[in-house]
């Protein structure tokens, strides 16, 4: 590969991760404002509580939908690429009729599963009624997941986008005056109203390019088999992972309380959703490129190893910089009673590291077609991360939680390096190793810095770091895309014209 399609190489992944993080970041500032309001309104506690309806919805969701939100994307693209719109009108009929009837039975399911979440979820009174009244939440995720990878497989991605945002402003108008008048017995309205208002908005967008067609239904459901069967494998994996999810929250409510499910989420939830800023794009650019190349295995070998190299450069400078402020985010994203957590997110960071690296490498698996292999590595990382949890947790508190979600991700890594090698021949380049032994020592010292004591000297070294970081990132970018002088030169015209 000569150097102009080295350096377009790395401006693409660079383009397109900025352009899909900043509207992740755009829903992160709101999410986390909309957080910081319902941490005043309902506590450690009433989030805690939240947080496990919520891991409970989530759980029957992925457990009922099929795969179709999935696995439809799939089957729409290939079939919008050739133009057909006779057969993409009858795709799109296949996946809203399945999309309706997975909506039908994780209604039911939810229903039915009432009592054995309530008595297996919560340590005290009977909450059947409330999974009565979720029911409908379900239902209304099965509608928006199907008419959302309708809009993806024909890309719609600005659509996306505008759903997204809409959802996140609507999340805030619906929660913030619900809680503030109910408390935490307004929980359960608010999920259901949330998944109304997200169903609303992108049905508005899916009908208007795609209308709803009533006729010409008749044998969908036998033509829709084949997606239905090529999502069963990530249906098994989202299981797993939401039931992981629900064991360790179900886990620490009780053998310790709901603050401690509160205070849990918040760490966890404020790394890793800080980070996604930076993986939202392997979804919508990362995967459909390597899918396309998945039969060059120095292709995938390049495709892989840019990525991780971009992202790691993207997220180092954003991840020490996390660690450095988290004292004063914690509070103010939240409030003062989740300080608690402050040192459990600290560690937890890490994870973020090792998922720059990890996830490119177990697209492969997807790009492959390989779901068997999919699932049985997703289902030793969810069973390994409730183990190490409980043995965290055990011995170390809440700290000892934030570890084990870095060291999960640890042995993640090398189980996918390990089979991706063996099996498809994949090989870590030697840039990716050179830029992990930078960018991760560096983390640790930022870090290392959390130990000082001495407010300034603390806050001196850390922007000391966080600006290393920063400048160290910037100048190896620089060198590896064009997209630095293409914006200089952006900006000269610009005043030239002036």
């Amino acid at each position: 590969m000569d150097n102009k399609e080295s350096n377009d190489s790395y401006s693409h992944v660079l383009k397109y991760t900025g352009l899909f993080g900043g509207v992740q970041g755009l829903n992160i500032i709101m999410g986390l404002l909309r957080n910081k309001l319902i941490a005043v309104l309902l506590g450690p506690s009433g989030m805690g509580l939240a947080s496990l309806f919520n891991s409970s919805i989530n759980f029957i969701s992925q457990a009922t939908n099929l795969g179709i939100s999935f696995s439809a994307v799939k089957n729409i693209s290939e079939i919008y690429d050739k133009g057909d719109e006779k057969k993409l009108e009858q795709t799109i009929k296949v996946v809203r009729g399945w999309s309706l009837i997975t909506a039908l039975i994780g209604m039911l399911v939810c229903v039915v599963l009432g009592p054995f979440l309530s008595d297996n979820t919560f340590a005290w009174g009977d909450h059947t009624l409330h999974f009565v009244l979720l029911a409908p939440a379900v239902a209304l995720l099965a509608i928006t997941g199907g008419e959302t990878a309708i809009l993806k497989g024909v890309r719609k991605l600005r659509p996306l986008a505008a759903i997204q945002v809409y959802s996140g402003i609507a999340s805030l108008l619906i929660s913030i005056p619900v809680y503030y008048f109910f408390g935490a017995a307004g929980i359960v309205p608010v999920i259901v109203l949330m998944a109304v208002a997200s169903m609303l908005l992108t049905v508005l967008y899916s009908y208007k390019y795609y209308p709803l067609r009533i006729r010409g239904q008749r044998g969908i459901l036998g033509e829709g088999m084949d997606m239905v069967k090529l999502g069963f494998a990530f249906v098994l994996a989202g299981i797993m992972g939401s039931g992981a999810e629900m064991i360790i929250r179900s886990y620490l409510n009780v053998v310790a309380d709901l603050d401690t499910v509160g205070l849990y989420n918040a760490g966890f939830m404020l790394t890793v959703t800080y980070a996604g800023m930076v993986f939202s794009s392997m979804e919508t650019d990362f995967f459909p490129r390597l899918s396309a190349a998945n039969n060059d295995r120095s292709a995938v070998n390049m495709i892989v190893n840019r990525q991780i190299e971009v992202s790691l450069l993207i997220i180092s400078p954003m991840l020490s910089l996390l660690i450095i402020t988290l004292p004063i985010l914690m509070p103010l994203l939240n409030t003062g009673e989740f300080m608690p957590v402050v040192s459990m997110a600290q560690v937890a960071v890490f994870s973020m590291y090792l998922k720059a690296i990890s996830l490119p490498v177990a697209y492969i698996t997807l790009a492959k077609g390989d779901s068997l292999a999919y699932l049985i590595l997703e289902g030793f990382y969810d069973v390994l991360l409730v183990v190490l949890i409980v043995v965290g947790y055990d011995t170390w508190g809440l700290w000892g939680t934030g570890l084990a979600l870095s060291l999960s991700y640890l042995f993640d890594l090398l189980l996918l390096c390990g089979y991706a090698y063996f099996r498809y021949g994949y090989v870590m380049s030697r840039q990716v190793g050179w830029y992990v032994s930078i960018m991760l020592p560096l983390g640790v010292l930022s870090y290392s810095v959390t130990f000082i004591t001495d407010t300034l000297f603390y806050w001196f070294v850390g922007s000391v770091v966080v600006f290393i970081n920063i400048v160290l990132s910037c100048y190896i970018l620089s060198h590896k895309t064009s997209l630095w002088k293409s914006l200089t030169d952006k900006i000269k015209s610009r005043f030239r014209h002036g």
